[in-house]
């Protein structure tokens, strides 16, 4: 059962789980997801919350309906969610990061130092 944060609703906790899921390959394309009841009963969450996640995974062209199957991870899946979060990222994360830089009177290179030590040795 997941840990679910109350700082944000749990349909988009879901939502960024599957899509994790995906990235990583632990869902793979073509293959089915679990159903809504079988999520819902697993982590004891509101079927309602369990199909708004899903919904916006169909939204986004991550999964499927297949009508009498259940949902599935759609072909190219991997990739997409992959440019999508990059995007959210960029677009929505990264200001919020700069500024916070900013604030903090950090430099790009004692930033970026853990990150390539190591690398040209």
């Amino acid at each position: 059962m997941t840990d679910w944060n109350t700082n944000e609703p749990i349909y988009l906790q879901l939502r960024a789980l599957v899509v994790r899921q995906i990235m990583s390959g632990h869902r793979q394309e073509g293959n089915a997801i679990p159903s809504v009841r079988q999520v819902s009963a697993d982590e004891r969450i509101n079927p309602v919350t369990v199909s708004k996640a899903y919904q916006l995974l169909v939204d986004a062209g991550l999964l499927e309906k297949r009508r009498g199957l259940g949902m599935f991870v759609t072909a190219g899946a991997q990739q997409q969610a992959i440019a999508q979060e990059r995007t959210q990222f960029l677009d929505k994360e990264w200001p919020k990061t700069i500024a916070r830089i900013q604030e903090l009177g950090l430099s790009p290179h004692s930033l970026l130092g853990p990150l390539t030590r190591g690398v040209d040795e």
